[in-house]
């Protein structure tokens, strides 16, 4: 991931609510995913598989409805699969929504209902892609 010093210590400070109040903890998951998919760095094997596999979990939670425990469990076993995936050209705009839109949330339900909207916004950016990453998903354990 490539990122400017000041998004990354945004990142952190999210990341840090995050691992210290249950409230916060329980969007963890889309934090991850959307901070990933929104810096893809650039081709490399492992940027390929980073976001591939973080673009497969906002698929399965935000059009399938899968938990955040599935979704993880699902990037697990996709994550063997090394090799499938294919560098995605990043959208030049990766949302409308960015890690600053997330951060001074006061509540946990406010955090959440901010990374859901900061999710989605990621997402959408990737729509040109949304057939593949969505064939990525079929037979997913």
């Amino acid at each position: 991931m490539e990122s400017s010093p000041g998004c990354w210590a945004v990142f952190g400070e999210v990341l840090a609510v995050e691992y210290s109040d249950p409230s916060y903890a329980c969007a963890h998951r889309l934090s991850v995913d959307t901070y990933a998919v929104q810096h893809p760095g650039r081709p490399s094997p492992q940027s390929v598989q980073s976001v591939a596999l973080h673009l497969i979990s906002l698929c399965l939670i935000l059009e399938q409805g899968l938990d955040f425990g599935d979704a993880t469990d699902a990037i697990r076993a996709a994550a063997d699969a090394k090799g499938r995936f294919t560098w995605l050209t990043p959208p030049p705009l990766r949302g409308a929504l960015t890690i600053a839109d997330v951060v001074g949330a006061t509540t946990g339900q406010e955090h959440q209902r901010r990374v859901r909207a900061w999710a989605a916004s990621a997402w959408s950016a990737w729509a040109a892609h949304h057939s593949v990453v969505r064939s990525w998903t079929i037979g997913r354990a």
